[in-house]
């Protein structure tokens, strides 16, 4: 089992920045490929970004290419999402997935392990 613990989620005006950050436990981080969806009110979860585990591949949304960044910290067993230049529409709860291996894969249902999100808010 894998427990994730997302943070640094709150609120900021258009054009600001925020740094999400996942906590994981549970199991040799390092082994896991790392993801950050994001679920607007009324919508899917969408894809934002993933990570491999030896950080050597990233993949990322069309929407967030540019401004958002994806790193991890396997000595802290953390992953992170930096977010700039958001905008009204980044507005959602954004959840931190994990799945095992080393497929960087976009889809949702390829995850087994999810945290329970973080709210961002972005005001214009």
């Amino acid at each position: 089992q894998v427990q994730l613990v997302e943070s640094g989620g709150g609120s900021v005006q258009s054009g600001g920045s925020l740094r999400l950050s996942c906590a994981a436990s549970g199991r040799t981080f390092s082994s896991l490929t790392m993801g950050w969806f994001r679920q607007a009110p009324g919508k899917e979860h969408d894809f934002v970004a993933a990570i491999t585990w030896g950080s050597s591949s990233t993949v990322y949304a069309d929407s967030v290419k540019g401004r958002f960044t994806i790193s991890r910290d396997n000595a802290k067993n953390t992953v992170y999402l930096q977010m700039n230049t958001l905008k009204p529409e980044d507005t959602a709860v954004y959840y931190c997935a994990a799945r095992t291996g080393r497929i960087l894969t976009m889809r949702r249902t390829q995850y087994d392990y999810w945290g329970q999100g973080t709210q961002v808010t972005v005001s214009s």
